[in-house]
């Protein structure tokens, strides 16, 4: 009787426990993406969505494959001086004060830590510690738990040159350069300290401050307790980071910022519910979802916020965002933002046209820490380094206007974007005026490239990297000038609308029906010979394009993809074209191909699914009639190239782009010109999928059948009508409803025919 009772009880246990309702937030694993299969990770970040404050685990250095660390030198103050290669750091040690980086680093077991968006927790075997953090938008608390009789040390390292200072009995506070800016912060200690000193060059002293480099703090205590730090951040002043940390943190305990935490991250990833499906697929999407909501970063701090795009301190009630990363996102991180959250994209918006009144330019990769400052009105300097190629901030405001989010100064950021197509300078890595090459782009409709093994004329040009990328150059100005053209008329200026319409032709000068490929041409007007459309003119291709060959910028037209059709020869022709790029060999060993391609990530055949550039071409076959084989190549890239492992992401994920591709393609829709409205259909990945709109709307997925091998579309309904076409709008979606996908194993060729 009693083994029949403790039977029963079993099986009950186990039934509640697989009934359990699981929330998206036990599907995020930060960790995912963090060993790299050929560039860089991500950090699994503690922060909350778009905030100030990100923060990450310090492992070994220079090695970019975190995971694979198995010693912890600290936790990051903030996200922004990684970037710059610093590490800034709090680090728990006990025993015998040091400041050496190898002695005062500890030992830890990924197998036995504790990571979400919103807490840390790790074990540090070394020192017998257990360390935790949470984060606020602009603060964080760190927590360190000493289980030994021994003196308990904290360490404060400032990586880059700054100030530092120990005030009263609990109080560190300083600054670190950040570029050209400043990062404050203002550390209070739960517990007065029982020591505390400077340290200089890793030597301790007795002193309460200094300036300079290699500089930081110590703090000690005699025998083990729980002792917790509370770190206010600013780019402001300390005084501010006082007062972002009494107002954030202050006061509060552990547990209810991170429980606080975890309510925003449930209400933001809650946005989208997905049933069905396996739990390595839910993982993987609601990990993707957590890494777009990464950026963009609210920059502002009570009404206040300061630019690095004129150094100074502005006044505003509306929040100021920075950190895009354009070339990446506008493909469709904005696209996903235009759909969750038209609010914040409005402020993000209207932030272009703040840096625009600040700089004089319309910056393209916005960040803190521009990669090596940049102009300001004031400087003899007339322009500077700024990461990629593109005019794509054209893309993301054409995009809203397109979208109905137009509370933003339209026309103060058109004049912006206009000033960078007609008067800046497209060369790669740069931005501010326009040179030599720039005036023969605009007098003769293409950027002119070198042959092989001509020299460099222009030093101002990255000649042994980033190189000319002409062809890219082209290929992308001629889409932002589409897009600027749609800005123009919404403004009611038809004569900038003819304008960039005729310009946004300009792809058409370099395509080469002799060889069926976008090619380079000379500053003469021929066709650069030799060229080689696979190895392209040395490393990345960068001698005619942007990090990967001419195979792939074949197709790289997104605001007129029916041309490119005709281009290639018709539906038939296109179709077979997109079939070779997907199963071609790389024509030499693949090892020795990925040697020269080093951003090819995710290769298959000669598509690099890894890479932005690739991101819409799977879904391009809808376009010729032949979806079918959309929802064939999107699978198969979503179950080989996404993973829900450390190794997990194929590619760099730059700027949450890579992650929104999965979060797109689990819904099984996608923007292939994000500016058009229009979303390309194919099978989702899930049962279900609930999308709730910010209006309190729903828009609902329904693919009851959908399985791995459930994969093709039968039928589609929307709102209970057919669906004549693999296509569905943005006002489909935000207007709420109902997009019914019968699915089933095998190709329907017709399913979409009337």
């Amino acid at each position: 009787m009693k083994n029949i009772i403790i039977f029963s009880v079993l099986c009950l246990t186990a039934l509640l426990s697989g009934c359990r309702s699981y929330s998206p937030c036990d599907y995020v694993d930060p960790n995912i993406g963090s060993v790299a299969p050929l560039l860089t990770t991500v950090p699994p970040q503690v922060h909350r969505p778009h905030s100030m404050v990100r923060l990450f685990p310090v492992t070994e250095p220079g090695l970019n494959d975190r995971y694979f660390s198995d010693r912890f030198y600290g936790v990051i103050l903030n996200m922004p001086k990684y970037r710059l290669g610093y590490t800034s750091s709090i680090m728990p040690t006990s025993g015998n004060l040091t400041f050496d980086h190898k002695a005062s680093s500890s030992w830890y077991d990924h197998d036995i830590e504790e990571v979400h968006p919103w807490h840390h927790s790790v074990w540090l075997q070394d020192f017998g510690i257990q360390a935790e953090w949470t984060a606020t938008e602009r603060t964080s608390y760190y927590m360190f738990d000493y289980t030994r009789d021994d003196s308990s040390n904290i360490l404060f390292r400032i990586g880059a040159y700054g100030e530092i200072s120990i005030e009263g009995n609990n109080v560190i506070c300083g600054w670190e350069s950040v570029d050209y800016a400043r990062q404050y912060f203002y550390a209070v200690a739960d517990e007065d300290f029982g020591k505390a000193g400077i340290m200089e060059g890793g030597t301790a002293y007795d002193k309460s401050e200094a300036k300079g480099g290699n500089i930081g703090a110590w703090i000690s205590y005699e025998g083990k307790g729980t002792r917790g730090i509370r770190i206010g951040i600013s780019y402001i002043s300390i005084e501010q980071a006082k007062a972002n940390l009494e107002k954030e943190n202050i006061g509060r305990r552990f547990d209810e910022l991170t429980a606080e935490s975890r309510a925003q991250w449930e209400k933001s990833l809650g946005r989208i519910e997905v049933t069905g499906g396996t739990e390595k697929e839910k993982r993987l999407f609601y990990t993707c979802l957590y890494r777009t909501e990464e950026r963009m970063v609210c920059q502002s701090e009570g009404g206040r916020y300061y630019s690095g795009f004129d150094r100074q301190v502005h006044e505003d009630s509306r929040p100021f965002y920075n950190d895009d990363w354009v070339w990446d996102t506008y493909r469709n991180l904005h696209a996903l933002g235009f759909i969750l959250d038209p609010d914040r994209k409005a402020d993000e918006m209207q932030s272009y046209a703040r840096m625009y009144e600040q700089w004089g330019w319309v910056p393209q990769f916005p960040e803190l820490t521009e990669w090596d400052g940049p102009y300001f009105r004031n400087s003899s300097r007339d322009w500077h380094s700024e990461p990629m190629i593109g005019n794509h901030v054209a893309s993301v405001v054409a995009e809203a206007i397109r979208k109905g989010v137009t509370n933003f100064d339209v026309e103060k950021i058109y004049e912006g974007l206009r000033k960078n197509s007609l008067e800046g300078t497209m060369i790669p890595w740069r931005a501010g005026k326009g040179k030599v090459l720039d005036t023969f782009y605009q007098e003769n409709g293409y950027f002119p490239g070198l042959a092989p093994g001509e020299s460099e004329p222009y030093d101002y040009i990255d000649d042994s990297w980033e190189k000319r990328q002409s062809v890219s150059v082209t290929l992308e100005h001629s889409y932002d000038d589409w897009c600027l053209a749609g800005i123009a008329r919404y403004l009611g200026k038809e004569e900038d609308y003819r304008l960039f319409m005729k310009r946004s032709l300009n792809y058409l000068n370099l395509w080469n029906p002799a060889t069926g490929f976008f090619a380079p041409k000379d500053i003469e007007g021929n066709w650069i010979d030799p060229f080689d459309p696979m190895l392209c003119n040395g490393y990345g291709a960068r001698s005619y394009f942007a990090e990967v060959n001419a195979y792939v910028h074949a197709f790289h037209v997104q605001h007129d993809i029916p041309e490119l059709i005709e281009l290639m020869g018709g539906n038939e022709a296109f179709i077979e074209r997109l079939d070779d790029a997907f199963t071609s060999p790389t024509g030499t060993d693949k090892w020795r191909f990925m040697g020269m391609m080093p951003d090819a990530t995710g290769l298959q055949g000669l598509i690099p699914t890894g890479n932005e550039p690739s991101f819409h071409i799977p879904w391009l076959y809808n376009y010729a009639g032949a979806p079918w084989k959309t929802q064939h190549r999107v699978r198969q890239i979503a179950e080989i190239w996404y993973d829900d492992e450390p190794t997990g992401l194929s590619g760099d994920e730059d700027g949450g782009a890579l992650c929104a591709w999965y979060v797109f393609a689990a819904m099984g829709f996608y923007p292939v010109n994000p500016v058009s409205g229009e979303y390309a259909i194919s099978s989702p990945i899930f049962r279900k999928t609930v999308i709730r709109l910010s209006d309190g709307m729903k828009f609902i997925i329904k693919a009851p059948e959908a399985s791995k091998r459930n994969k093709y579309i039968k039928e589609a309904r929307l709102n209970g009508k057919r669906l004549t076409r693999p296509f569905i709008t943005h006002e489909d979606i935000i207007s709420g409803g109902i997009l019914e996908l019968e699915l089933t194993d095998k190709p329907v060729y017709d399913c979409f025919e009337q």
